[in-house]
């Protein structure tokens, strides 16, 4: 159990930072100075009607030109405040159906039809978020209000590089953002969870395990045995955060061996998570395509069935249970993870009220 207090190499434990209180509730919506996805690209046609979300507390507008480049904004009119989203794409613009108001990417108003030359024209009055597109699936840095500019993410090479074939798996969960996370560092409910599952079914239900520093955060695997079962998780965060696993896989499920899974857990509110899980096989030429075959006419149905068995267990986790929790050496990883978030957390605070920021 002593592994798990070891502090990520990145994070210094404060020593009068913010109260608990105060970081608990700065996390109920997510970790800023991240890049998270938001949304399958699918969902966002060129030219299209806009769309409007929600992802870490705040109401989002989103839109592609008659380009097809994506842009995020702040989903409020600077008029009267009313969503953007209810709106019409012009094209190069949103025009606000409420009062014709036309607001540009970079969140500039074009044009107030019913008062022309007034002072809201050209000003740049609706917020623009950084966005990117990577592996099917929509980016946005969330920033501070020290850190509006995005910093570089790197994504793992099992979203970006060639040589992997990868599937999006994308549904919304009625629970908090972090007890998704808390499931991926957990490899020892998949032995009991997915049990019946095509593919945790075998293997020791007892474990020892151990945690393993890298630069960008750490393994929690178990120390006898590997390729049988769920057997380990990594935490990365390198500007994004995100999980990564391998799930060993019978022959008959075809080429590629160990089926790598990339997960996000996008905060909606404090009450919901976009839930983002890659599916992905080291694979190409006609083994790319079998696999790919095989997943979409076999092995999909299995894995969304797996993640409705995690699905129904987080939802029936409310926040605050923590207090009523009895915590052994199988909870190291989970135990790990959470101090480090709330140190994120407490030092971005620290760093907002000094510079007089504080949200």
């Amino acid at each position: 159990m002593a592994q798990a207090a070891i502090a990520h190499p990145r994070i210094a434990t404060a020593g009068n930072g913010p109260s608990d209180q105060t970081v608990q509730q700065y996390l109920r919506t997510g970790l800023r100075n991240r890049w998270w996805p938001i949304l399958p690209s699918r969902f966002i046609e060129s030219g299209g009607k806009p769309l409007g979300i929600t992802r870490l507390g705040e109401p989002l507008l989103l839109w592609r030109d008659s380009s097809g480049v994506i842009h995020v904004q702040t989903d409020r009119c600077p008029h009267r405040a009313v969503p953007l989203s209810r709106g019409i794409n012009e094209g190069d613009r949103i025009r606000c159906n409420y009062h014709g108001v036309e607001v540009g990417p970079d969140g500039t108003v074009l044009k107030v039809p019913g008062q022309p030359g007034c002072p809201l024209e050209g000003k740049k009055a609706v917020k623009t978020y950084p966005a990117r597109e990577i592996a099917d699936a929509i980016f946005v840095w969330f920033g501070d209000a020290l850190h509006e500019e995005p910093a570089t993410f790197e994504p793992p090479p099992q979203l970006v590089h060639a040589d992997y074939s990868r599937i999006l798996c994308y549904a919304d969960w009625e629970t908090h953002w972090r007890f998704l996370y808390d499931n991926n560092m957990d490899p020892m409910h998949g032995t009991f969870l997915h049990a019946n599952s095509h593919t945790m079914y075998t293997g020791d239900t007892k474990a020892h395990f151990v945690t393993r520093d890298t630069p960008t955060g750490f393994f929690f695997e178990k120390a006898d045995q590997r390729d049988v079962n769920f057997d380990w998780s990594e935490l990365v965060d390198d500007h994004a955060l995100y999980v990564r696993l391998e799930i060993p896989y019978p022959p008959t499920a075809g080429p590629g061996g160990n089926f790598a899974i990339i997960s996000f857990g996008t905060p909606i509110d404090d009450k919901h998570t976009a839930a983002f899980f890659w599916r992905v096989r080291k694979v190409d030429g006609w083994q790319r395509d079998t696999w790919r075959f095989l997943y979409r006419t076999k092995i999909e149905e299995r894995h969304w069935a797996v993640l409705e068995q995690d699905r129904e267990i987080l939802e029936g986790c409310q926040p605050g249970i923590e207090k009523h929790e009895m915590l052994y050496q199988h909870d190291a990883g989970v135990i790990r993870l959470r101090r480090y978030l709330a140190q994120e957390a407490s030092r971005q605070l620290a760093a907002l009220d000094a510079a007089g920021k504080a949200p």
